[in-house]
């Protein structure tokens, strides 16, 4: 705009109704809302610019489409944004986002999400999951000092898919949440390993078992070489250790041990906690999508450590750039 139209438009503001003037701040907002989301996206590429296709470097600008830079691949032709081959790419309404990021920090239902939203359950339901995307494979690996770990364990759920319900079992569907026929831990619970060093970084790991070959599997994902893995007692944790060549302290809690030294697993069980209460809230959870709540719970608690806002969120579901995922 120009100076001189930037004058008629400001001198014309007084001459505004009060609804008037509700109409201009409301438009005002939407594109505030919609240059924040954009600064948020534009900065995944800012450092250094790659081809998504060819992980080319010799990119240039190449104008502007739906208020994104647009960029050019000299290597392969292609053409792109920061959005591309991210999570988020295609997705409409990005002036609705940073809501989205205060929904997920609130931890909402999809149909509270989609009240707040304006828009379709079925669309809050998709944006949930395109949104935690990457949050769920954003976990702490090589985890150095010392690692507490412990099981915890998830009902068994086929939430929203009643055909593979009545595939793969024989019982009734469940009401809001529901309880496992048995007590204690049994086929009906699906087990996920924590664990947390003393600094608080985090993974988890949904397993197929408990038994010994499964923790083999992501012990050395987690753990850095000199780390120190300290258990309630686990024997296959303690046999993984061994062959693992990990240096293993346990707790006896059978035996009414807590804290021996430095050795305990208060940090990991007071994780359990949290997360098991902050999940009550959704009455139970599919277990195809555990992995996904797991890592946005664990965006909720690393948030809540660092003390950063739910913009972080939007960050963390469009990924990092190109040149990040090379570096690692």
């Amino acid at each position: 705009m120009k100076a001189d139209e930037l004058k008629r438009l400001r001198d014309a503001l007084g001459r505004l109704t009060a609804n008037q003037r509700k109409l201009v701040l409301h438009e005002l907002a939407h594109a505030q809302a919609i240059d924040e989301v954009a600064d948020c996206i534009e900065k995944r590429l800012a450092a250094r610019p790659m081809c998504p296709a060819c992980n080319g470097e010799h990119v240039v600008r190449n104008g502007f489409a739906n208020g994104l830079q647009r960029y050019k691949c000299r290597d392969c032709r292609i053409t792109f944004n920061a959005l591309t081959g991210t999570p988020l790419a295609r997705l409409r309404y990005r002036d609705k986002w940073l809501d989205q990021a205060k929904v997920l920090d609130e931890g909402l239902s999809v149909r509270k999400a989609a009240t707040r939203l304006g828009v379709h359950s079925t669309t809050a339901f998709r944006w949930r999951h395109r949104w935690l995307a990457c949050p769920r494979e954003a976990k702490a690996v090589h985890m150095a000092g010392v690692v507490e770990a412990d099981e915890t364990y998830q009902l068994l759920s086929y939430k929203g898919q009643p055909a593979r319900l009545a595939r793969q079992t024989q019982r009734a569907p469940r009401r809001r949440g529901g309880k496992a026929a048995k007590r204690g831990v049994s086929s009906e619970q699906v087990p996920i390993l924590v664990m947390r060093n003393r600094s608080g970084e985090t993974s988890d790991f949904v397993l197929p078992n408990t038994g010994k070959a499964a923790l083999k599997a992501v012990l050395p994902q987690a753990l850095a070489d000199d780390s120190v893995l300290c258990s309630d007692g686990s024997n296959h944790l303690h046999q993984a250790a061994v062959e693992l060549a990990i240096e293993h302290q346990a707790i006896n809690m059978s035996a009414g041990e807590r804290i021996r030294g430095p050795w305990h697993v208060q940090n990991v069980n007071a994780y359990h906690s949290r997360l098991k209460t902050w999940l009550r809230r959704f009455n139970g959870i599919s277990t195809h999508y555990l992995p996904n709540y797991l890592g946005w719970f664990r965006a909720l608690d690393r948030n809540a450590r660092l003390r950063v806002d739910a913009v972080s969120l939007l960050a963390l579901a469009i990924g990092p750039g190109p040149s990040a995922l090379n570096a690692n």
